[in-house]
């Protein structure tokens, strides 16, 4: 007489149903892992070509002229002559966009998450989402036409091409800002009111301290989003050769824009026929600005993580 209980029973036909679907189980694992491998390797080729193919081209032209030096005065194909003036122009007007960008696009999240109610959050929400949208030709465009009204037709400054710069810039820090905002938990907004303190206070010291590492990622994200922007600069900025400092008064050169030009200058010397017209002064220019572009872009990650690390709330 079997003494084995109906539970008893049951524990062991799982146990037999568990054991005869685990080959299964592993194949599929194994399988999904292997997709997952592939897709990983094809999202990092292109990232891979492109920064063995930027490396490679621009290194041989990187030296202390190039770095040191403008293009004052430096014609066709002579091989003197730097990117300082580009380089001088990209940090200048980057910084005062980011100026400019920052602060509105903070405040707009901060609304937007805590005290955004009703039609205007929505219509502000709404907007935000167009001008993600907008293309950067269409902001050059826009600062153009306004600055003219204001300055006149020959207008064209780096300030300029900041204001450009944070048309584009603004939508991304507002995006990216309110989602960080929104994973702060709700119960440290509450401890602190039960504690007394005010909801701004508790906005600047509780909400923003602790998202801070997240808004640091989201404002370079904007960062790189508009640095290597080429048609703004080119429409509300111009070119120039030479060293300008002043944001307000004279036309900038940033790397974008000398890496268009002189890409294109080169290509201007060749023949159709001449294959390796490639190696020519204006190429290798545009390269090592390319180049350069990077290196700055990822100097500004590497201190936005430094930030990262030095305000981010500490877990004890």
């Amino acid at each position: 007489m079997s003494t084995a209980t109906p539970v008893a029973d049951a524990t062991e036909r799982t146990r037999e149903l568990v054991t005869s679907s685990e080959p299964r189980r592993k194949a599929v694992d194994r399988l999904m892992t292997g997709v997952i491998w592939v897709c990983f390797l094809l999202a990092m080729a292109p990232l891979v070509s492109l920064l063995w193919t930027v490396v490679s081209s621009g290194a041989g032209r990187m030296s202390i002229d190039f770095l040191s030096l403008s293009m004052r005065g430096i014609f066709g194909g002579n091989p003197d002559g730097g990117i300082y003036h580009a380089i001088v122009g990209t940090l200048i007007i980057t910084g005062w966009a980011i100026l400019i960008s920052v602060p509105i696009g903070l405040m707009t999240a901060i609304y937007l998450v805590e005290y955004g109610r009703g039609p205007l959050a929505r219509a502000v929400t709404f907007f935000v989402d167009v001008m993600t949208g907008i293309p950067s030709i269409v902001a050059g465009l826009f600062v153009v036409a306004l600055f003219t009204l204001i300055f006149g037709p020959a207008a064209r400054f780096g300030f300029m091409g900041a204001v450009a710069l944070s048309v584009l810039m603004i939508p991304v820090v507002v995006r990216s800002c309110e989602e960080m905002l929104k994973l702060v938990p709700n119960e440290l907004r509450e401890a602190s009111y039960a504690l007394g303190v005010p909801k701004w206070l508790t906005i600047v010291r509780i909400v923003l301290r602790t998202s801070v590492a997240g808004l640091t990622t989201g404002v370079l994200l904007a960062v790189a989003r508009v640095i290597g922007e080429t048609a703004p600069l080119l429409v509300a900025v111009g070119v120039s050769d030479s060293i300008n400092f002043n944001a307000f008064d004279g036309r900038m050169m940033t790397l974008p824009v000398f890496a268009y030009r002189q890409y294109y200058a080169g290509y201007a010397t060749c023949q159709p026929d001449d294959i390796d017209c490639i190696v020519d002064i204006g190429f290798q220019n545009a390269w090592g600005a390319a180049l350069t572009l990077i290196v700055i872009v990822m100097l500004l990650n590497i201190a936005g993580r430094l930030v990262n690390r030095w305000f981010a709330p500490k877990l004890r």
